[in-house]
């Protein structure tokens, strides 16, 4: 009994500690560091002068003025073109992400932009400060080095870990540290960007034994890149982006050890016959889609994005982008399909008119989101479960990726997922009637749309917007999910939730949601009383 509760009372201090930002409001204020003195930077202007910016000259021309994407769908690939695009940098790499964790691909990240800033790339690397966990600190470390500037994204003034600290100061000062950074990107010479759904660490590059997020990145070439530098420039220069430096020194001492610590971490992967560590250095995935073997598909898109204010846009105080708006027209406009893949799912009163209207004029809305099992934001997921009924009720299909997949198709992995460990859905796609295609950093949730600053892509590619479709349609197969169904009441009352998925070849229908424990239903049933879908 005492360890239940012990577990109640982990599940729910976020939640309460949400409630009480919610309920005192915080001060706003300007991010410590704010008059640190920083000096404006904008993206390399001549991508046409280095080797990346070379490869594609003559094919982007040939597009006339389309750009060229390849989908990257399973994690490793994910990492490896990282890490290749790191090491074909030429002049400069500009990277903005939500989470850079410290762990064994976030580690070679880091080697890999050490080594490029040795040969005399410039590096900015601007990080969101929300999410920072032991050990991501030790990062910090490459501020040291002459060619490489960090700026951190409204920081938290307390540098340590210990949460009751963190949540203290988060108490006092919601106003300002609930607007987080949510963008990922990354940009080598101005030549090459890619985008997606895709953080830094270990589970989204899907290598870690243990959980496994299912997510996709696009690889960019052509126009639409200076377009992402752009809007990479436009963060990196606001007042929110705060140097490290004014957040605690460095040193070169630190920077020796860290170069040190690294090295031998590269070592010791390399000894232990890790995969993905020696297959970073063949080239692959990216070798072949510089050289044709891997081909890209040439498409005209657009860059849709928050402005880095946008707490101050959503007030009409000031003047700037509203990704959600961009994306809300796209779903407007849709005359027969809609599928989308988001992991946290809370539509609010807009997104559900948004689909409301779309069931009235006859389009098919296919959605697929995490399930209980799969969750890794138990608050996230029970604010969902509020939502489920209504949108069966207006013919939603609505599907829940199991935890472990039967099948691989469409799951970014080579091999049934059953083998690997947890498996949580983490892409966020929007597929509009097969012409045009969705893909960033954006969960259409209250979060993403009102409190995070977002980036994505809409790219105009029916090729693409198949590609997506087919892999949607296999994800959802039921060896990989479960459809959430309402089934009529015999003795007449309310239709009863149902769901359906593939056991031993055979379609069973659950009455009761799929939980590790009735404990774990209940902690959600709970948290789902909680007011604080705009948290969420």
């Amino acid at each position: 009994m005492v360890k239940r509760l012990h577990s109640l009372a982990a599940s729910i201090a976020l939640p309460v500690a949400l409630l009480l930002a919610m309920l005192l409001g915080g001060c706003a204020s300007l991010p410590p560091g704010a008059d640190f003195p920083k000096t404006a930077s904008q993206a390399y202007a001549h991508p046409e002068q280095t080797t990346l910016g070379q490869k594609f000259a003559d094919a982007a021309r040939t597009h006339d003025g389309d750009s060229g994407f390849r989908i990257l769908t399973q994690g490793v690939d994910g990492f490896l073109t990282r890490a290749q695009m790191i090491g074909g940098a030429e002049r400069s790499l500009d990277l903005q992400y939500f989470i850079f964790r410290n762990d064994d691909t976030g580690q070679l990240l880091a080697d890999a932009l050490l080594r490029a800033a040795d040969r005399g790339v410039r590096v900015r690397l601007l990080l969101d400060d929300g999410e920072t966990i032991e050990g991501d600190e030790q990062l910090r470390a490459l501020q040291a080095h002459p060619q490489i500037t960090i700026r951190f994204f409204n920081p938290f003034a307390y540098r340590g870990h210990v949460l009751f600290f963190r949540f203290t100061e988060f108490l006092f000062n919601s106003a300002r540290l609930d607007y987080r950074m949510h963008n990922k990107l990354l940009v080598a010479d101005n030549a090459l960007a890619l985008i997606g759904g895709r953080n830094i660490g270990d589970g989204y590059f899907q290598i870690d034994p243990d959980a496994q997020f299912g997510d996709d990145d696009v690889l960019a070439v052509g126009p639409v890149v200076r377009q992402l530098s752009a809007t990479f420039d436009d963060y990196w220069n606001s007042a929110l982006a705060i140097p490290a430096e004014a957040l605690g020194a460095t040193s070169a001492a630190a920077l020796d050890a860290y170069r040190r610590a690294l090295a031998e971490h590269r070592r010791q992967l390399k000894a232990e016959g890790a995969d993905y560590a020696r297959r970073a250095a063949s080239g692959e995935p990216l070798a072949g889609m510089l050289n044709g073997s891997l081909p890209l598909v040439w498409a005209p898109a657009r860059v849709v994005c928050d402005s880095p204010d946008k707490s101050r846009t959503e007030k009409g105080e000031i003047v700037g982008k509203l990704m959600h708006r961009a994306v809300a027209d796209e779903v407007a406009q849709v005359q027969s399909e809609l599928l989308m893949v988001s992991p946290y799912l809370i539509p609010g009163d807009e997104g559900m008119a948004l689909f409301r209207d779309l069931r009235q004029r006859r389009a098919r809305v296919g959605v697929l989101t995490n399930s209980l099992l799969s969750a890794n934001v138990l608050i996230a997921h029970a604010g969902y479960t509020r939502y489920r009924r209504p949108l069966l009720e207006m013919g939603v299909e609505l599907y829940e990726v199991r935890t472990r997949l039967g099948s691989a198709q469409g799951s970014g992995q080579s091999k049934a997922m059953t083998r690997f460990g947890t498996y949580a859905l983490h892409a966020k796609l929007f597929v509009f009637d097969r012409k045009k295609l969705f893909i960033g950093s954006m969960n259409f949730d209250q979060r993403s749309m009102h409190l995070n600053t977002e980036i994505g892509l809409i790219i105009d590619s029916p090729e693409l917007a198949r590609q997506t479709a087919a892999r949607f349609a296999a994800i959802v197969q039921p060896a990989n999910s479960y459809r959430v169904l309402l089934q009529p009441d015999a003795a007449g009352g309310a239709p009863r939730l149902r769901w359906r998925t593939l056991e031993d070849g055979t379609l069973v229908d659950y009455d009761a949601e799929p939980a590790q424990s009735g404990w774990q239903r209940f902690k959600s049933d709970f948290l789902s009383l909680l007011p604080l879908d705009r948290e969420l």
